[in-house]
């Protein structure tokens, strides 16, 4: 049995003992229109896209125009959008913000995501807010806080366990958001400022250059190396498919995929694997509607990841970064046996395909690549072996027959339809209530053949094509005997149809924010560059709420005396010398490639690592 089926199977069999009382989210991300789309009809119950500015992926914006394409596409499945205006602003900038949100209210999305706090002092519509991860939402005080000033969900950090996940959730009557699956920061969100403090590429505002994928060594104060050169702030990719039902009992919300920079088949193929997983805990309790129809096995190990890990998910320490590189080296071939021109023998057990991509690691250590273009008995020709030798491990980071099955695969989601029909009307019904009832305008003759006629009546009637209903169930009364011309009943269908999708329109429910500006005591009083005030605005709502503010965001003040970002992961402990277990007390330096040298610096208490821009003592 394949991995993959077996741990979907084995998950049905522990999920299905789990109470189905629970209803869970699965939020899905998209770049642009058609990931979103792909995300809906793989079984995502909401989206988060970001709009043309102010998204903290400032590659992935989109049209007003193109995003309510995607509003009226998703709401007839109860699909939620959200979307991203998560970047900390300037003065200049706020007042384009809050018409961008107004626009973003008056074509329907149901919630905003954000970071600064310039939000609560603007004139909003009454739109959800959703406090981004930015918002460094990194302890009960503040998530308390966001609450008492009406925000209705909180997305936790990534660095949060089960058990404080479950804290918030048992402490507080506020919506979470917990990221399951994708790229992880290896910071924590919000308080990285390495790409501003090297480039002045600031990840607060969507501009991040990911100078934690770069390479590293780690040396002492006498400049001994104890880490040496990789790539060691590259974070694995972040699974938590093996905690779904843990994160589910903690009463999480919303289950997240992070990859709004990601393509179509990943979030296809992401989308569908954790909608299997979720519907073998609460199938019956989504907050969408519309069944999924494709005979697609997705498997994440296909698409694109660094290696995985659930992090901090149980609390544990252990490796969560790929020294090795920070690309897609795919799952392990085999070792090459001879090579022969571009002819390569393996010897392995997978099957290989034309077109496939196998990596492999070259002399200098670097992942490289090439393509397979021919079968030939116990070998495959390659478009380029140079690099590849006897002894050389493969893997391939792209199977041709995985992505064209995917890109081939069928995908649909309906919403399954019950139909009625007697001598008078027909009923239409979906969920909950919405049903109309379409009376027939005209006088039918009597069937002479009401057999032929009822079977007529069905066939038509079920014929319901490009629309977004399949007829799950059909009944026809037992009284009815009319002759009814296949062009009426298909004009009925289809006048029925539309009756029907209005009313869905109309009975959409949005949740609604009150409005009011709320004061309420901060849990800190002075307030420093951490907290990324930029604008006179969130100033003045955070002096509203108690606080002395000290210091603005580093992209206005252009500080550099500061932390460039703190973390979970431990190079210390990643050395061996992890000061709850070692005497080795030296001073340790990360050293870039060019020779640039941050200060590392370890809040022990607390297992955080923190980056420094300068030797001052924190």
């Amino acid at each position: 049995m394949s991995p993959v089926f077996r741990d979907f199977f084995y998950y049905c069999i522990i999920f299905v003992m789990i109470d189905k009382k629970y209803t869970v989210e699965l939020l899905a991300p998209a770049k642009n229109k058609e990931c979103a789309i792909a995300a809906i009809n793989a079984g995502a119950d909401a989206v988060y896209i970001g709009a043309q500015s102010f998204g903290a992926r400032k590659k992935a914006g989109n049209s007003l125009e193109d995003i309510a394409q995607v509003v009226d596409y998703a709401h007839k499945f109860l699909v939620k959008i959200y979307v991203t205006v998560n970047t900390i602003l300037y003065d200049n900038e706020l007042a384009d913000v809050e018409k961008l949100i107004w626009d973003l209210y008056e074509i329907g999305v149901d919630a905003i995501i954000f970071q600064d706090f310039s939000f609560f002092k603007m004139h909003l519509p009454p739109v959800v807010l959703h406090a981004s991860t930015q918002c460094n939402n990194d302890s009960l005080e503040k998530i308390k806080f966001l609450k008492s000033v009406n925000v209705d969900r909180v997305v936790l950090p990534r660095e949060f366990s089960i058990s404080e996940i479950k804290n918030v959730a048992d402490n507080i009557d506020i919506e979470t958001e917990v990221f399951v699956h994708g790229a992880l920061c290896v910071s924590y969100s919000g308080q990285c400022y390495f790409s501003n403090f090297i480039g002045n590429r600031s990840a607060n505002r969507g501009d991040c250059a990911q100078p934690c994928r770069k390479k590293y060594t780690v040396i002492d104060e006498n400049n001994n190396i104890v880490i040496p050169c990789g790539y060691l702030l590259s974070m694995k990719d972040n699974n938590l498919s093996a905690h779904i039902n843990e994160l589910i009992e903690a009463k999480v919300t919303s289950l997240k995929i992070e990859g709004r920079l990601k393509d179509k088949e990943y979030v296809t193929n992401a989308v569908l694997y954790y909608r299997r997983l979720i519907d073998a805990i609460c199938a019956n309790s989504r907050p969408s509607f519309g069944d999924i129809l494709t005979d697609f096995v997705p498997d994440v190990n296909k698409t694109f990841n660094r290696g995985y890990t659930d992090f901090f998910i149980d609390g544990k320490r252990k490796i969560f970064i790929n020294k090795n590189s920070p690309k897609f080296i795919g799952e392990k071939i085999g070792k090459v046996i001879s090579v022969r021109g571009n002819s390569i023998q393996i010897d392995t057990t997978k099957h290989l395909s034309i077109a496939d991509k196998v990596t492999f690691f070259d002399k200098n250590n670097e992942l490289s690549g090439t393509t397979v273009t021919k079968l030939a008995n116990k070998y495959i020709e390659v478009l380029n072996a140079t690099g590849i030798a006897a002894g050389t491990v493969l893997y391939r980071n792209y199977d041709s027959n995985f992505y064209s099955s995917l890109n081939s695969a069928e995908i649909i989601r309906k919403i399954p339809l019950k139909i009625k029909v007697d001598n008078e009307k027909i009923i239409l019904k979906t969920f909950a209530d919405n049903e109309i009832t379409y009376k027939f305008n005209e006088n039918f003759e009597k069937a002479n053949n009401i057999e032929k006629a009822r079977e007529n009546v069905v066939r038509q009637l079920t014929k319901l094509g490009e629309t977004e209903f399949y007829a799950a169930d059909i009944s026809v009364d037992s009284e009815f005997n009319l002759f009814i011309p296949v062009s009426k009943i298909n004009e009925i269908r289809r006048q029925a149809v539309l009756l029907l999708q209005k009313k869905s329109k109309e009975n959409y429910k949005f949740q609604r924010r009150d409005t009011s500006v709320k004061y309420s005591d901060y849990p800190i009083n002075e307030l420093d560059y951490s907290f990324n005030i930029s604008n006179t605005e969130s100033k003045a709502f955070y002096e509203g709420c108690g606080c002395k503010v000290k210091e603005f965001a580093p992209e206005i003040s252009k500080q550099k005396n500061i932390i460039l970002m703190k973390t979970k992961h431990c190079l210390r402990d990643f050395a061996g010398i992890c000061l709850k277990k070692s005497k080795d007390n030296r001073k340790l330096f990360l050293v870039d490639e060019s020779g640039r040298k941050f200060p590392l610096e370890f809040d022990c208490k607390n297992c955080i690592m923190q980056v420094l821009g300068s030797t001052r003592s924190i």
